[in-house]
């Protein structure tokens, strides 16, 4: 196993062992680049309720409209997408180069961005009118 996919692994037990935590304060730690420094500046922490009977039609709305759009971005390193049974929510945790590159895409950017997967939530769970899921926690970690 290389440096960067060992690099990955941990990367990805941290982020698990946040969401198992259930404690929004919880710090992770940076992922460390070989070829030096740390690439994760900021995790953006996100929850939002999801039924279990609409489980699948969220992961569908994320890959048609978040993932796509998230892969584009300048600072972008990638997402860990978590579903606590217990809670019925949904746990993102978004990880950025910097908390600038992060903070400056236009707020009109993610309205359009948030309003496909909106669209694509309501198709998938067949409610014509409101929006299925509800964002509960929005927040940041930042690396100790």
């Amino acid at each position: 196993m290389n440096c960067r996919s060992l690099s990955r692994l941990i990367s990805f037990v941290l982020s698990f062992l946040v969401m198992l935590s259930g404690h929004p304060d919880v710090a992770i730690a940076a992922r460390h680049d070989p070829d030096g420094g740390d690439d994760v500046a900021v995790v953006e922490h996100l929850r939002i309720k999801v039924p279990a009977h609409a489980r699948e039609a969220w992961l569908k709305a994320e890959q048609g409209s978040w993932e796509p759009w998230l892969a584009k971005q300048s600072g972008y390193l990638g997402r860990d997408i978590f579903w606590d049974a217990e809670q019925e929510e949904g746990i993102l945790l978004i990880r950025w180069a910097s908390r600038e590159q992060w903070k400056s895409i236009p707020q009109a950017e993610v309205d359009v961005v948030q309003a496909r997967f909106e669209q694509l939530a309501r198709e998938a769970t067949g409610q014509a009118s409101s929006h299925p899921f509800l964002l509960q926690f929005e927040g940041e970690l930042v690396p100790q």
